[in-house]
């Protein structure tokens, strides 16, 4: 599946990340991109790596959402959990390039007005009172950091209590 770009292997990511139990609205492929913490592409960059992606087999639409086919679910189960988001959009985008793709498949056709109004939904919601499920959790800082059931002194040494 050559040329594979960054933005093949970021959609890809997200769209695994956010299609778990149910296809994956464009929201909330747009929240996972940003959970990624990388830089969010243009939306003409987009919709080129979701026909592009479409085209080869590896994403399909169902339902008004988006899934991984069988083909994508085998490459995104050979990658390790752990690691950043450039070296996850590294791998991907290694076993994409080197993965063999069968014939034609339908593209999925998105407008950029479709995933730009995704995008400006993304960021509504972020500005609202809502919780975002999809938001990382704050890092603790070096001096708030306290391990459970930590006493804030220390006991008296046992030969120095009263009895």
């Amino acid at each position: 599946m050559y040329p594979v770009h960054d933005v093949d292997a970021l959609l890809l990511i997200a769209t695994t990340l956010s299609s778990k139990r149910r296809p994956a609205e464009l929201v909330e492929i747009i929240a996972a991109m940003e959970l990624l913490q990388v830089t969010m592409p243009t939306a003409a960059r987009l919709v080129e790596a979701f026909e592009h992606l479409g085209k080869h087999g590896m994403i399909s639409m169902r339902d008004g959402g988006f899934l991984l086919t069988e083909d994508a679910e085998t490459v995104m189960a050979e990658q390790p959990k752990r690691g950043t988001s450039e070296e996850k959009i590294f791998r991907v985008r290694d076993d994409l390039s080197a993965f063999n793709t069968k014939p034609e498949h339908p593209p999925v056709v998105l407008s950029e007005a479709a995933i730009e109004a995704a995008l400006l939904a993304h960021k509504v919601a972020g500005e609202g009172k809502e919780k975002n499920l999809l938001v990382p959790k704050p890092k603790v800082t070096e001096g708030e950091k306290q391990k459970p059931g930590q006493r804030f002194r220390k006991p008296l040494p046992a030969h120095k209590r009263k009895r």
